[in-house]
């Protein structure tokens, strides 16, 4: 990306999130709606994941003003059978639907050591890996995955037939769990968009024009090439059974069939270990193994072997002394929301 540093404005994670939220509220959002939204938000700029940050909150106020993002949610749980539950969050903002899954997949591991809960109807949800480091706090293995509508071309077709549906797992330790948060697209979306806005031109791997023909210029996207070909197609198409087609709620089919956007799904698994075995010798063996992986030597030009999450933590840790950065047109385009809706800008972003 072309960017300087003269370019990025550097805020403190509480007040991006304060800001976040007043500007959520202003658009419509409850206030503690906005709240675990600015969170989730603010979560993934810390760690470095500028694509899945703020920088998504217009476009999130504009879904709340044309319906797609329903503020005044009453989501609700249309099926319990054992350890399986079902929520039909009402296109509730996708953290709050994403949240109140996970909380009801950690309560069902409880009582039967795995839950599981299909939340149909979320809306745009970030970076999951949120969802699964929130169940692996409570000492329970997460999984996390979402399905939206066609956005990334299938392996062999000249046009987008699959999304960029991501995965994600963490595993608890006593310390920072390990985190695999990942999309089956060679790029998130939101990478192009954090491209465009700090106004960088993208690798040629990452997406098509309207033609389908590769393009470095994030303005010229329509859509994006799946990881590794066939087998991120192929991973998000079974996401999609697993999250949409499972739940009663198919995107991709509809989509394709019918012209119709049917929003957004979500699937959440947590995982008791100490139903399996003891709970303490399987945080062992967890550290254990990434003692294992962490003392492999690096390959040629490697300063250290990381673990999943491992590079996000760190991140994490240095914008907490420094700052969060945020590019020129993520501050602009928040500043314009702020406007709209009379709110004071954070002086360190003016």
């Amino acid at each position: 990306m072309n960017s300087t540093a003269r370019d990025v404005k550097r805020i403190d994670k509480v007040s991006l999130e304060s800001f976040s939220a007043a500007l959520l509220v202003a658009g419509g959002f409850r206030p503690e709606d906005a709240r675990k939204t600015a969170e989730l938000l603010v979560w993934a700029n810390l760690r470095g994941a500028e694509s899945h940050g703020v920088l998504r909150i217009p476009r999130y106020i504009e879904m709340a003003g044309h319906g797609a993002i329903n503020t005044t949610a009453q989501p609700v749980f249309t099926r319990t059978f054992g350890a399986i539950a079902t929520l039909d969050a009402d296109r509730a903002p996708g953290a709050v639907g994403m949240q109140k899954a996970i909380d009801k997949a950690v309560e069902l591991a409880g009582t039967h050591g795995i839950g599981l809960c299909s939340a149909i109807r979320i809306t745009h949800a970030g970076a999951i890996g949120y969802f699964a480091e929130k169940i692996a706090e409570r000492g329970m293995i997460g999984i996390a995955m979402t399905a939206s509508k066609p956005l990334m071309i299938y392996h062999g077709a000249r046009v987008e037939g699959v999304s960029t549906n991501p995965l994600a797992i963490a595993a608890p330790t006593r310390g920072r769990p390990l985190i695999l948060d990942m999309s089956t697209a060679a790029v998130a979306l939101g990478k192009i968009m954090a491209a465009k806005d700090a106004g960088g031109s993208i690798p040629a791997d990452w997406g098509v024009d309207a033609a389908g023909n590769a393009t470095t210029d994030p303005s010229k996207v329509s859509a994006v090439l799946p990881m590794s070909g066939p087998k991120g197609s192929g991973l998000s198409l079974m996401i999609e059974v697993l999250s949409s087609v499972l739940g009663g709620n198919p995107l991709i089919s509809v989509a394709l069939g019918e012209k119709r956007d049917a929003g957004f799904n979500g699937l959440v698994i947590a995982i008791n270990p100490g139903v399996i075995g003891d709970q303490e010798h399987f945080i062992d063996e967890v550290e254990q193994l990434a003692r294992a992986i962490k003392a492999l030597p690096p390959a040629a030009g490697v300063d250290d072997v990381l673990l999943p999450g491992e590079r996000g933590f760190a991140i994490a840790d240095a914008r907490r002394e420094t700052g969060i950065p945020l590019s020129a047109g993520t501050v602009k385009r928040l500043a314009a929301e702020a406007q709209k809706y009379h709110l004071d800008v954070p002086s360190v972003l003016t």
